[in-house]
């Protein structure tokens, strides 16, 4: 079935699909309200020097302050730093991964000698705001294009790891050494590869011309400020991703398509034909199976073929994915039981990690094996399939215990934080308090009301329905007990607008 990519349109809602072989590979959702700031280039405004964490405040006009770190401050604040780069070693980098290494260096002037407050600086967005974090952001400005990335404020040359001929690397390096402006740096993507020499400069006189532009709106514009935002989500994604891998695109709406086509008319003319308007009936997600997959995809738990099980729960500062043997009960020994279903839960998990864009520490527990030998089986499986992750992964080997514990680069939110919203019930937590703690929690304030008012005959209680009912059937023993013993009597009534925790006490 190829590779293909799959758009969808509803309302201010695109969705974007890539698909592998039939499969489910990659799932990007863009949203009116809430737009992805990766890329975007701002005239910002400090607004808090932090010396104790080496880090600045700055208001670039987003919902919250973004956060600049020292190691983030490139050479146009220096007087003689020089700024470390790395070539890329993926053919489809994001604008975050073409950046040159965010450590600080050593010797790295302190963050209160490099910024003060109120300055106005020119920054851009390398990691959307993710939960309660302000957007990461880096004065050190890439420009992405089809062939190369543009590095307005680094002096430096790069060609991917992945041109691997010798006599065509020296030739994309001296042309691009001879057309680039002085001071300034580009970096070759693995796509330049057997091109032409006259499209690449196309795409280098491009990007040139876009910095000159955001340099023109510096100069006139007040912090803070949009200066440059990048390309939205379908066009980001069909000038990192598109390449003769991808069979077809299909899109089920004529804006996009028309938007599409334009692009690829002036970068890739010759695979402009693999794209097309979608005009089916039915939706266009569930045409290509890809409405079941996502359910499939999100879930808590994710089913395995083999009848196991994986667990993902996300905690503040990391993901933890809890691999369970469930149904299967294999055919040998324990051993290979076991060794089967973590063979598969390791493919499963790098998928989920990919289709989900989980990023940060990422905690994973297999199910415990006895031998060293299956246990490296099963990192080997883990680590060969991490290889197509396009994000950067590290991972360490599995613990006696069974644990691996990896990090994967987040730039965004994941998937199910970018489609759900905190539960208006449990808060979040997961959790409610079961209806018999709340009956007791009941039984123990109306004790409390009873002896702040002595002289009330009657308390009264208003509860949730399913509460009340448990306070007048299974626990209405203790109800009446209670009564005897404050001499008072316990009026119930079922309230049901009111949360499963929620109840009032009172007397009259």
């Amino acid at each position: 079935m190829g590779h293909e990519i799959i758009v969808n349109r509803t309302g201010r809602e695109t969705r974007l699909a890539v698909m592998k072989d039939g499969q489910l590979g990659e799932l990007h959702i863009d949203r009116g309200d809430k737009h992805g700031a990766v890329g975007n280039v701002y005239l910002g405004r400090v607004v808090r020097v932090l010396p104790g964490m080496q880090a600045a405040f700055v208001e670039i006009g987003l919902e919250r302050a973004a956060f600049l770190y020292a190691g983030d401050i490139y050479p146009e604040f220096l007087e003689d730093g020089a700024a470390e780069t790395k070539e890329p070693d993926d053919p489809e980098m994001t604008v975050a991964e073409s950046t040159p290494s965010s450590k600080p260096r050593s010797g790295h002037p302190p963050i209160q000698d490099l910024v003060k407050e109120g300055q106005e600086i020119l920054v851009q967005v390398a990691k959307d705001p993710i939960s309660t974090k302000g957007a990461r952001i880096t004065t050190h400005i890439t420009l992405p294009g089809r062939y190369v990335v543009f590095m307005p404020t680094v002096n430096h040359v790069g060609i991917s790891r992945r041109i691997d001929r010798d006599k065509e690397r020296r030739k994309l390096r001296d042309f691009v050494e001879k057309n680039r402006p002085p001071g300034a740096g580009f970096i070759v993507r693995t796509v330049c590869k057997g091109k032409p020499l006259a499209e690449v400069k196309q795409d280098m006189d491009y990007l040139i011309a876009t910095w000159d532009h955001i340099q023109q709106g510096r100069a006139t514009a007040k912090a803070p400020k949009c200066i440059h935002a990048d390309h939205g989500l379908v066009l980001r994604v069909v000038r990192d991703a598109f390449n003769e891998t991808i069979d077809r695109m299909v899109i089920d709406d004529r804006d996009i398509f028309n938007r599409v086509q334009g692009f690829m008319a002036d970068f890739m003319p010759a695979l402009r034909d693999r794209v097309q308007l979608y005009r089916g009936q039915d939706p266009i997600f569930d045409t290509f199976g890809i409405e079941t997959e996502i359910s499939r995809s999100i879930g808590h738990k994710v089913w395995l073929k083999s009848g196991g099980y994986l667990v993902i729960d996300h905690a503040e500062a990391l993901t933890a994915i809890d691999v369970n043997s469930g149904k299967f009960v294999g055919k040998s020994s324990l051993e290979e039981t076991t060794l089967a279903i973590n063979l598969e839960a390791a493919k499963e998990i790098v998928y989920q990690l990919r289709l989900r864009n989980i990023g940060g520490i990422i905690i994973l527990d297999f199910i415990d094996m006895d031998k060293a030998a299956n246990r490296e089986r099963v990192y080997r499986t883990l680590e060969e399939a991490l290889r197509i992750d396009r994000a950067r992964t590290n991972a360490l080997k599995i613990s006696d215990l069974g644990l691996v514990e990896m990090t994967r680069k987040r730039v965004q939110e994941n998937l199910v934080q970018s489609i759900s919203e905190t539960c208006l019930y449990c808060d979040g937590r997961g959790t409610t308090r079961s209806r018999t703690t709340v009956v007791y929690d009941i039984l123990r304030e109306v004790q409390r009301e009873s002896n702040r008012h002595k002289q009330a005959e009657t308390i009264y209680v208003n509860a949730h329905p399913v509460v009340a009912d448990l306070l007048y059937g299974a626990e209405f023993d203790g109800l009446a007990d209670l009564e005897k013993r404050i001499a008072k009597r316990v009026v119930v009534r079922a309230m049901g607008h009111f949360h499963l925790e929620r109840y009032e006490v009172y007397a009259r």
